[in-house]
């Protein structure tokens, strides 16, 4: 298909620049079949039905952000994929100015040596530092916020809250799974007095998320790799849910993207190492019955993945009515529920 055909005119006073407070005051517009209702993201529990599932993705953000220098260059880093607790790939600023051997200072007693450039670009570092590298890293970085709120303004200390979710033990993502932004305690309380269950899986989400797609057909696009785990005993309560009449409702893109890559023909099976699974329509999908997502960008891989699951004149509608209406777009934005 053609990359502009996911096109849409966004206003740029739609882009949430901080998160609703609480949580889970957002909006939420539920998109059922061809149907749209406006909701708040509290309504979730009696828009679901007892024997959903609903499936979250734990991964927790680092401060993958990182600035040093390399003589008069300013070397901004944005890591992306952690290959050994010392090694990440990464997208580079003046990436042009560095060969393999280089030695750049990030600050905190973080040092990282290039080892490689990959084809697309990208840059692979072997991190050293007086102490344990992933607390100096820790140290050293800053949360990486999407380009379309952090050129917008300084990422600051709220953002250190902000922009994780309540699920988040398992530190390796370098962008938030954000539909999980939205819940708090009170809300899986309700969640769970309606008979709607949770199961945890894990994508550690790369920064690739954030690229823009530069090619014209989306047959010509290549995703980045991303890895993930669902693990056996998951799967199979998954499989046993989905068989006693349950739904399983992906907690975000990130969630919906690792059980499609876990799923084959005879169910949902057990999963860990890397995916670079690129849904767009056509696509017939195994694992999943609906989502809960937030409001994405024109042109982008994700606005192509709900265009997947519900049609794209619906999402198409469904955006624009949410354009119309005053909902917030992108990860500090509001929410969907996508039900097809």
């Amino acid at each position: 298909m053609r990359v502009s055909d996911f096109d849409f005119d966004l206003p740029a006073d739609s882009i949430a620049l901080r998160p609703a407070s609480p949580r889970d005051a957002a909006r939420l517009l539920a998109v059922q079949g061809s149907s749209l209702a406006d909701f708040g993201v509290l309504d979730l529990p009696r828009l679901m039905r007892r024997g959903d599932v609903l499936v979250v993705n734990d991964t927790r953000v680092i401060p993958a952000q990182l600035a040093g220098r390399k003589g008069d260059a300013r070397i901004g880093v944005t890591l992306h994929k952690r290959e050994a607790p010392d090694r990440w790939w990464s997208f580079v600023k003046n990436a042009r100015r560095l060969k393999p051997g280089d030695t750049v200072a990030f600050g905190a007693g973080l040092a990282g040596r290039v080892e490689a450039r990959g084809d697309d670009g990208a840059v692979l570092w072997r991190f050293d530092a007086d102490g344990p590298v992933e607390a100096a890293m820790a140290a050293a970085g800053t949360m990486p916020l999407p380009p379309y709120i952090a050129s917008k303004r300084p990422v600051d200390a709220a953002d250190f809250a902000d922009y994780q979710t309540l699920h988040a033990t398992r530190d390796g993502a370098v962008a938030a799974p954000t539909a999980g932004l939205h819940f708090t305690e009170r809300l899986w309380a309700a969640l769970a007095q309606a008979g709607v269950t949770r199961e945890t899986v894990t994508l550690h989400v790369g920064a690739g998320t954030f690229l823009p797609v530069k090619v014209d057909d989306t047959d010509d696009h290549r995703m980045h790799a991303e890895w993930g785990e669902v693990s056996a005993d998951t799967a199979a309560r998954l499989n046993a849910a989905r068989a006693a009449g349950g739904r399983i409702i992906a907690l975000g893109t990130t969630s919906l993207r690792l059980l499609e890559s876990a799923a084959g023909d005879d169910g949902i099976g057990p999963f860990c190492g890397d995916t670079a699974i690129f849904i767009t329509p056509g696509y017939r999908f195994r694992a999943v019955d609906g989502l809960v997502t937030n409001f994405h960008l024109p042109k982008s891989t994700l606005f192509m993945l709900v265009s997947a699951l519900m049609g794209r004149e619906t999402m198409q509608a469904a955006y624009a009515h949410a354009i119309a209406s005053g909902y917030r777009f992108y990860s500090y934005g509001d929410a969907s529920l996508l039900l097809p």
